[in-house]
């Protein structure tokens, strides 16, 4: 990363990346927001284009419901509402992204660089919106905010419309391990749609930990698209149809080899090692 100019509100800076993509780093631990091919890309190709957002709004229904967990920049919210503006008169269904996040300082920094984060301008009055209120909304589309800690919000009685879609895009395990474990990621899943084709959750971690700790939470979990550094993210489903590409077998047998077993935030029990080998997406 080049260091022409570090803008900072609280724990939060904007840097230049190799490739000349702008992007918010974290002062304290140093991780940085979408390093790989630039938030956009990485926006629309793992969470937006992957699920084939556009082609399930083209289909009559009730409001998709996306839950952005991690609101960061905006980036993957504002990619979700870029998608179904585009449709027009196509777009078929309503979109509601509900939006978890505990820190704006990340979205006030991109807005105040246009020139860096040209794709978030045409959304800024909603990003500006959702920051003082809450929520926004435009014929067609609803957007609100859940600030503060995620896992309140999570609960298993919290009033959320089910999701279609997850964007799960915290910061790392090693960074933010307490929304990366299974207690956690079974509350996600319990905000799942269950009727239907269910609902698929992206994430940029393809991490064994990851993976392992999804399928204890009662996903089934697959291999997800390349970000363009990582050969493969993870795509996790409350149905394994839904699946592209699917773990099999051979991903457990890796496992069983593997030096990073147990689940993030647990330890490798026997019972850990049950409920994985009995799960059903070997079956």
């Amino acid at each position: 990363m080049s260091e022409p100019s570090h803008p900072r509100d609280g724990d939060f800076e904007l840097v230049t990346l190799r490739n000349g993509h702008r992007a918010v780093r974290h002062l304290g631990h140093g991780e940085v927001m979408h390093p790989a091919v630039g938030p956009w890309q990485e926006a629309l190709r793992l969470y937006v284009d992957q699920p084939g957002l556009a082609d399930r709004l083209r289909k009559p229904g009730p409001p998709l419901v996306i839950h952005d967990v991690g609101l960061g920049a905006a980036t993957n919210a504002v990619a979700a509402l870029t998608r179904a503006r585009e449709l027009g008169p196509d777009r078929a269904r309503d979109l509601h992204i509900v939006s978890f996040e505990v820190d704006l300082a990340p979205l006030r920094l991109a807005l105040a660089d246009a020139e860096g984060f040209p794709f978030l301008q045409p959304f800024r009055e909603a990003c500006e919106r959702l920051m003082k209120h809450g929520a926004w909304s435009e014929p067609g589309i609803q957007w609100t905010l859940k600030l503060g800690d995620a896992v309140p919000f999570l609960e298993p009685d919290a009033k959320l419309p089910p999701a279609d879609l997850v964007f799960f895009d915290p910061f790392s395990p090693a960074s933010n391990p307490d929304m990366w474990t299974e207690a956690v990621l079974a509350r996600v899943r319990r905000h799942c749609r269950e009727d239907a084709e269910g609902a698929l959750l992206m994430t940029y971690s393809a991490a064994t930990p990851t993976r392992v700790t999804l399928l204890l939470a009662g996903f089934y979990v697959g291999a997800g698209a390349s970000t363009g550094t990582k050969g493969e993210t993870t795509v996790a489903s409350t149905r394994y149809e839904t699946l592209t590409a699917p773990l099999g077998t051979r991903w457990l047998e890796r496992w069983e080899r593997s030096s990073s077993r147990a689940p993030h935030g647990g330890t490798l029990t026997p019972e850990v090692e049950r409920r994985l080998r009995t799960h059903p997406q070997w079956r």
